[in-house]
Protein backbone atom coordinates (compact mmCIF):
# COMPACT_ATOMS: atom_id res chain seq x y z
CA UNK A 1 0.00 0.00 0.00
CA UNK A 2 1.35 3.41 -0.93
CA UNK A 3 1.22 6.40 1.41
CA UNK A 4 -1.41 7.98 -0.83
CA UNK A 5 -3.63 4.89 -0.59
CA UNK A 6 -3.20 4.90 3.17
CA UNK A 7 -4.25 8.56 3.42
CA UNK A 8 -7.42 7.89 1.45
CA UNK A 9 -8.37 4.89 3.61
CA UNK A 10 -7.51 6.76 6.81
CA UNK A 11 -9.69 9.70 5.77
CA UNK A 12 -12.51 7.28 4.93
CA UNK A 13 -12.47 5.60 8.33
CA UNK A 14 -12.85 8.98 10.02
CA UNK A 15 -15.30 10.69 7.65
CA UNK A 16 -17.44 8.03 5.97
CA UNK A 17 -21.21 8.30 6.22
CA UNK A 18 -23.04 5.51 8.02
CA UNK A 19 -25.09 4.14 5.12
CA UNK A 20 -26.96 0.82 5.47
CA UNK A 21 -25.60 -0.77 2.27
CA UNK A 22 -22.07 -0.34 3.63
CA UNK A 23 -22.82 -2.65 6.53
CA UNK A 24 -23.49 -5.70 4.39
CA UNK A 25 -21.84 -7.94 1.82
CA UNK A 26 -25.21 -9.22 0.62
CA UNK A 27 -24.98 -8.68 -3.17
CA UNK A 28 -28.76 -8.27 -3.47
CA UNK A 29 -28.74 -5.32 -1.06
CA UNK A 30 -25.66 -3.76 -2.67
CA UNK A 31 -27.13 -4.18 -6.17
CA UNK A 32 -30.38 -2.61 -5.03
CA UNK A 33 -28.58 0.37 -3.52
CA UNK A 34 -26.44 0.93 -6.61
CA UNK A 35 -29.42 0.88 -8.98
CA UNK A 36 -31.40 3.26 -6.77
CA UNK A 37 -28.46 5.65 -6.47
CA UNK A 38 -27.86 5.91 -10.22
CA UNK A 39 -28.45 9.61 -11.04
CA UNK A 40 -29.99 10.00 -7.58
CA UNK A 41 -28.65 11.77 -4.48
CA UNK A 42 -28.01 9.65 -1.39
CA UNK A 43 -30.51 11.61 0.73
CA UNK A 44 -33.19 11.06 -1.90
CA UNK A 45 -32.37 7.39 -2.52
CA UNK A 46 -32.03 6.26 1.11
CA UNK A 47 -35.78 6.11 1.93
CA UNK A 48 -36.41 4.19 -1.31
CA UNK A 49 -33.69 1.70 -0.41
CA UNK A 50 -35.21 1.20 3.04
CA UNK A 51 -38.68 0.81 1.52
CA UNK A 52 -37.52 -1.78 -1.02
CA UNK A 53 -35.60 -3.77 1.58
CA UNK A 54 -38.69 -3.86 3.80
CA UNK A 55 -41.08 -4.64 0.93
CA UNK A 56 -38.80 -7.12 -0.89
CA UNK A 57 -36.34 -8.51 1.70
CA UNK A 58 -34.96 -11.16 -0.68
CA UNK A 59 -34.41 -11.40 -4.39
CA UNK A 60 -37.17 -14.02 -4.48
CA UNK A 61 -39.66 -11.44 -3.12
CA UNK A 62 -38.63 -8.93 -5.77
CA UNK A 63 -38.83 -11.52 -8.54
CA UNK A 64 -42.37 -12.62 -7.71
CA UNK A 65 -43.73 -9.08 -7.23
CA UNK A 66 -45.85 -7.52 -9.96
CA UNK A 67 -44.31 -4.89 -12.21
CA UNK A 68 -47.15 -2.55 -11.31
CA UNK A 69 -46.27 -2.72 -7.59
CA UNK A 70 -42.56 -2.25 -8.25
CA UNK A 71 -43.19 0.80 -10.44
CA UNK A 72 -45.51 2.18 -7.78
CA UNK A 73 -42.84 1.77 -5.08
CA UNK A 74 -40.31 3.39 -7.44
CA UNK A 75 -42.57 6.38 -8.09
CA UNK A 76 -40.75 9.68 -7.64
CA UNK A 77 -37.26 8.36 -8.41
CA UNK A 78 -37.57 8.75 -12.17
CA UNK A 79 -35.65 6.87 -14.87
CA UNK A 80 -38.17 4.04 -14.61
CA UNK A 81 -36.20 1.73 -16.89
CA UNK A 82 -34.06 1.12 -13.79
CA UNK A 83 -37.05 -0.38 -11.97
CA UNK A 84 -38.10 -2.48 -14.97
CA UNK A 85 -34.54 -3.81 -15.40
CA UNK A 86 -34.34 -4.47 -11.66
CA UNK A 87 -37.46 -6.65 -11.86
CA UNK A 88 -36.29 -8.44 -15.02
CA UNK A 89 -32.88 -9.23 -13.54
CA UNK A 90 -34.33 -10.43 -10.24
CA UNK A 91 -36.46 -12.94 -12.16
CA UNK A 92 -33.43 -13.94 -14.25
CA UNK A 93 -31.30 -14.62 -11.17
CA UNK A 94 -34.06 -16.68 -9.57
CA UNK A 95 -34.74 -18.67 -12.74
CA UNK A 96 -31.19 -19.16 -14.05
CA UNK A 97 -29.06 -18.95 -10.90
CA UNK A 98 -31.51 -20.39 -8.32
CA UNK A 99 -31.54 -17.04 -6.55
CA UNK A 100 -27.76 -16.98 -5.99
CA UNK A 101 -26.19 -13.75 -7.21
CA UNK A 102 -23.26 -14.23 -9.65
CA UNK A 103 -19.97 -13.56 -7.90
CA UNK A 104 -17.57 -12.30 -10.59
CA UNK A 105 -17.41 -9.04 -12.53
CA UNK A 106 -17.72 -10.79 -15.90
CA UNK A 107 -20.79 -12.79 -14.83
CA UNK A 108 -22.49 -9.82 -13.18
CA UNK A 109 -21.89 -7.65 -16.25
CA UNK A 110 -24.05 -10.03 -18.31
CA UNK A 111 -27.15 -9.12 -16.30
CA UNK A 112 -29.62 -6.65 -17.77
CA UNK A 113 -29.41 -3.11 -16.41
CA UNK A 114 -25.94 -3.61 -14.93
CA UNK A 115 -23.02 -1.72 -16.46
CA UNK A 116 -19.31 -1.80 -15.71
CA UNK A 117 -19.57 0.51 -12.71
CA UNK A 118 -22.31 -1.47 -10.95
CA UNK A 119 -20.74 -4.83 -11.79
CA UNK A 120 -17.40 -3.69 -10.37
CA UNK A 121 -19.08 -2.33 -7.24
CA UNK A 122 -20.88 -5.60 -6.49
CA UNK A 123 -17.84 -7.75 -7.34
CA UNK A 124 -15.46 -5.75 -5.15
CA UNK A 125 -17.78 -4.82 -2.25
CA UNK A 126 -19.30 -8.28 -1.84
CA UNK A 127 -16.74 -10.72 -3.25
CA UNK A 128 -13.44 -8.80 -2.84
CA UNK A 129 -12.63 -8.98 -6.53
CA UNK A 130 -9.62 -6.80 -7.35
CA UNK A 131 -11.34 -4.42 -9.74
CA UNK A 132 -11.67 -0.64 -9.53
CA UNK A 133 -15.04 1.09 -9.38
CA UNK A 134 -15.36 4.28 -11.43
CA UNK A 135 -18.22 6.67 -10.86
CA UNK A 136 -18.27 10.44 -11.40
CA UNK A 137 -16.60 11.01 -8.06
CA UNK A 138 -13.72 8.66 -8.86
CA UNK A 139 -13.19 10.11 -12.34
CA UNK A 140 -12.94 13.57 -10.78
CA UNK A 141 -10.57 12.42 -8.02
CA UNK A 142 -8.23 10.61 -10.42
CA UNK A 143 -8.31 13.54 -12.85
CA UNK A 144 -7.17 15.89 -10.10
CA UNK A 145 -4.65 13.68 -8.31
CA UNK A 146 -2.83 12.88 -11.55
CA UNK A 147 -3.80 16.10 -13.41
CA UNK A 148 -5.29 14.18 -16.33
CA UNK A 149 -6.60 16.35 -19.14
CA UNK A 150 -8.43 13.58 -21.04
CA UNK A 151 -12.21 14.16 -21.36
CA UNK A 152 -13.87 11.67 -19.02
CA UNK A 153 -17.02 11.30 -21.16
CA UNK A 154 -15.21 9.77 -24.15
CA UNK A 155 -15.25 5.95 -24.37
CA UNK A 156 -11.58 5.45 -25.29
CA UNK A 157 -10.53 7.71 -22.42
CA UNK A 158 -12.69 5.76 -19.98
CA UNK A 159 -10.68 2.67 -20.88
CA UNK A 160 -7.52 4.60 -19.98
CA UNK A 161 -9.04 5.72 -16.68
CA UNK A 162 -9.91 2.09 -15.88
CA UNK A 163 -6.25 1.14 -16.35
CA UNK A 164 -5.11 3.97 -14.07
CA UNK A 165 -7.74 3.14 -11.44
CA UNK A 166 -6.86 -0.56 -11.42
CA UNK A 167 -3.15 0.22 -11.06
CA UNK A 168 -3.97 2.60 -8.20
CA UNK A 169 -6.34 0.14 -6.47
CA UNK A 170 -5.35 -1.19 -3.07
CA UNK A 171 -5.31 -4.93 -3.83
CA UNK A 172 -5.40 -5.99 -0.17
CA UNK A 173 -8.84 -4.47 0.45
CA UNK A 174 -10.38 -3.54 -2.92
CA UNK A 175 -13.96 -3.14 -1.72
CA UNK A 176 -13.12 -0.79 1.11
CA UNK A 177 -10.70 1.19 -1.03
CA UNK A 178 -13.28 1.62 -3.80
CA UNK A 179 -15.78 2.93 -1.28
CA UNK A 180 -13.13 5.28 0.11
CA UNK A 181 -12.39 6.70 -3.34
CA UNK A 182 -16.07 7.29 -4.04
CA UNK A 183 -16.69 8.87 -0.65
CA UNK A 184 -13.62 11.10 -0.88
CA UNK A 185 -14.83 12.42 -4.21
CA UNK A 186 -18.36 12.96 -2.91
CA UNK A 187 -17.48 14.73 0.34
CA UNK A 188 -13.97 16.19 0.01
CA UNK A 189 -12.97 16.53 -3.64
CA UNK A 190 -16.24 18.17 -4.66
CA UNK A 191 -17.04 19.27 -8.21
CA UNK A 192 -17.18 22.98 -7.39
CA UNK A 193 -14.99 24.91 -4.94
CA UNK A 194 -13.34 21.94 -3.18
CA UNK A 195 -11.61 22.88 0.05
CA UNK A 196 -8.08 22.07 -1.10
CA UNK A 197 -6.44 23.82 1.86
CA UNK A 198 -7.84 21.17 4.22
CA UNK A 199 -7.39 18.22 1.86
CA UNK A 200 -5.07 15.49 3.23
CA UNK A 201 -4.06 14.60 -0.36
CA UNK A 202 -2.96 18.07 -1.46
CA UNK A 203 0.75 17.27 -1.16
CA UNK A 204 0.22 14.39 -3.63
CA UNK A 205 -2.26 16.18 -5.92
CA UNK A 206 -0.74 17.28 -9.22
CA UNK A 207 -3.72 19.48 -10.07
CA UNK A 208 -3.26 21.34 -6.80
CA UNK A 209 0.42 21.78 -7.60
CA UNK A 210 -0.30 22.89 -11.17
CA UNK A 211 -3.31 25.06 -10.20
CA UNK A 212 -5.64 23.16 -12.53
CA UNK A 213 -8.13 21.83 -9.95
CA UNK A 214 -10.94 24.02 -11.33
CA UNK A 215 -10.38 22.55 -14.82
CA UNK A 216 -10.52 18.89 -13.81
CA UNK A 217 -12.13 16.70 -14.86
CA UNK A 218 -12.31 17.67 -18.52
CA UNK A 219 -15.68 17.02 -20.15
CA UNK A 220 -16.86 17.47 -23.71
CA UNK A 221 -20.10 19.35 -24.22
CA UNK A 222 -23.22 17.39 -23.34
CA UNK A 223 -25.57 16.03 -25.97
CA UNK A 224 -28.32 18.25 -27.27
CA UNK A 225 -31.33 18.64 -25.00
CA UNK A 226 -34.57 17.27 -26.45
CA UNK A 227 -37.57 19.53 -25.90
CA UNK A 228 -41.01 17.90 -25.68
CA UNK A 229 -44.49 19.40 -25.47
CA UNK A 230 -47.56 17.58 -24.13
CA UNK A 231 -51.22 18.09 -23.39
CA UNK A 232 -52.89 15.87 -20.81
CA UNK A 233 -56.65 15.45 -20.83
CA UNK A 234 -58.18 15.22 -17.35
CA UNK A 235 -61.55 13.54 -17.89
CA UNK A 236 -63.80 12.61 -14.97
CA UNK A 237 -67.37 11.40 -14.67
CA UNK A 238 -69.45 9.63 -12.03
CA UNK A 239 -66.52 9.41 -9.59
CA UNK A 240 -64.22 7.87 -12.18
CA UNK A 241 -61.16 9.20 -14.00
CA UNK A 242 -59.76 8.16 -17.38
CA UNK A 243 -56.26 6.63 -17.32
CA UNK A 244 -54.04 4.94 -19.88
CA UNK A 245 -50.94 2.81 -19.52
CA UNK A 246 -48.15 4.36 -21.55
CA UNK A 247 -46.80 1.79 -24.02
CA UNK A 248 -44.50 4.07 -26.00
CA UNK A 249 -40.85 3.07 -25.72
CA UNK A 250 -39.60 6.06 -23.74
CA UNK A 251 -38.71 7.03 -20.17
CA UNK A 252 -42.30 6.58 -18.94
CA UNK A 253 -43.05 3.23 -20.53
CA UNK A 254 -45.63 1.15 -18.58
CA UNK A 255 -46.53 4.01 -16.24
CA UNK A 256 -50.08 5.32 -15.95
CA UNK A 257 -51.17 8.77 -17.05
CA UNK A 258 -54.14 10.75 -18.34
CA UNK A 259 -54.71 10.47 -22.10
CA UNK A 260 -52.12 12.68 -23.77
CA UNK A 261 -51.12 14.34 -27.02
CA UNK A 262 -47.56 15.28 -27.95
CA UNK A 263 -46.71 18.21 -30.21
CA UNK A 264 -43.57 18.77 -32.30
CA UNK A 265 -42.94 22.28 -31.00
CA UNK A 266 -44.10 24.84 -28.45
CA UNK A 267 -46.00 26.98 -30.94
CA UNK A 268 -48.27 24.13 -32.05
CA UNK A 269 -48.90 23.14 -28.43
CA UNK A 270 -49.78 26.70 -27.41
CA UNK A 271 -52.06 27.18 -30.42
CA UNK A 272 -53.92 23.99 -29.53
CA UNK A 273 -54.17 24.92 -25.84
CA UNK A 274 -55.66 28.31 -26.77
CA UNK A 275 -58.72 26.54 -28.16
CA UNK A 276 -59.57 25.24 -24.68
CA UNK A 277 -59.13 28.35 -22.55
CA UNK A 278 -62.66 27.92 -21.18
CA UNK A 279 -61.49 24.84 -19.25
CA UNK A 280 -59.26 24.83 -16.12
CA UNK A 281 -55.60 24.43 -17.07
CA UNK A 282 -52.28 23.91 -15.30
CA UNK A 283 -48.88 23.96 -17.00
CA UNK A 284 -45.73 22.35 -15.63
CA UNK A 285 -42.12 22.29 -16.76
CA UNK A 286 -40.14 19.15 -16.02
CA UNK A 287 -36.34 19.18 -16.40
CA UNK A 288 -34.47 15.92 -16.98
CA UNK A 289 -30.82 15.41 -17.91
CA UNK A 290 -31.50 15.07 -21.65
CA UNK A 291 -35.10 16.27 -21.92
CA UNK A 292 -36.99 19.45 -21.09
CA UNK A 293 -40.72 18.79 -20.96
CA UNK A 294 -43.59 21.29 -20.98
CA UNK A 295 -47.00 19.81 -20.18
CA UNK A 296 -50.42 21.44 -19.92
CA UNK A 297 -53.22 19.61 -18.09
CA UNK A 298 -56.71 20.48 -19.29
CA UNK A 299 -59.66 19.46 -17.10
CA UNK A 300 -62.69 18.75 -19.29
CA UNK A 301 -66.07 19.11 -17.61
CA UNK A 302 -68.22 17.63 -20.40
CA UNK A 303 -66.55 14.44 -21.59
CA UNK A 304 -69.24 13.39 -24.05
CA UNK A 305 -67.31 14.54 -27.11
CA UNK A 306 -64.05 12.83 -26.18
CA UNK A 307 -62.98 9.27 -26.92
CA UNK A 308 -59.67 7.61 -26.11
CA UNK A 309 -59.83 3.89 -27.00
CA UNK A 310 -56.53 3.04 -25.27
CA UNK A 311 -57.77 4.32 -21.90
CA UNK A 312 -59.95 2.95 -19.09
CA UNK A 313 -62.18 4.48 -16.43
CA UNK A 314 -60.98 3.81 -12.89
CA UNK A 315 -62.37 4.94 -9.54
CA UNK A 316 -60.98 8.37 -8.65
CA UNK A 317 -60.20 7.33 -5.07
CA UNK A 318 -57.96 4.49 -6.30
CA UNK A 319 -55.78 6.60 -8.61
CA UNK A 320 -52.96 6.60 -6.04
CA UNK A 321 -52.69 2.80 -6.45
CA UNK A 322 -51.29 3.20 -9.97
CA UNK A 323 -47.60 3.94 -10.69
CA UNK A 324 -47.32 7.32 -12.37
CA UNK A 325 -44.51 9.59 -13.56
CA UNK A 326 -43.59 12.83 -11.83
CA UNK A 327 -45.63 15.13 -14.08
CA UNK A 328 -48.77 13.24 -13.09
CA UNK A 329 -48.03 13.31 -9.37
CA UNK A 330 -47.16 17.03 -9.49
CA UNK A 331 -50.50 17.80 -11.07
CA UNK A 332 -52.43 15.64 -8.59
CA UNK A 333 -50.57 17.10 -5.62
CA UNK A 334 -51.37 20.65 -6.70
CA UNK A 335 -54.96 19.85 -7.56
CA UNK A 336 -55.57 18.25 -4.16
CA UNK A 337 -54.33 21.27 -2.23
Amino acid sequence: MTRLNFEILHWYEINKRNLPWRNTKNPYFVWLSEIILQQTRVDQGLPYYEKFIAQYPTIFDLAKASEKNILKDWQGLGYYSRARNLHYTAKKIVQSYHGIFPSTFDEILLLKGIGRYTAAAIASFCFDEQIAVLDGNVYRLLSRIFDIDLPVNVSKNQVEFEKIANEFLDKTNPGNFNQAMMEFGALQCKPVSPNCSSCPLRIYCLSYKNETVAFRPVKLKKQKIRKRFFIYWVLEKDGNVLLRRRLENDIWKMLYEFPSSEFPNQKEQENFVSRFLQFPQKTFKHILSHQHITATFIAIEDVSGFSFPDSDWIASESISDFPMHRLMTRYLEQRNH
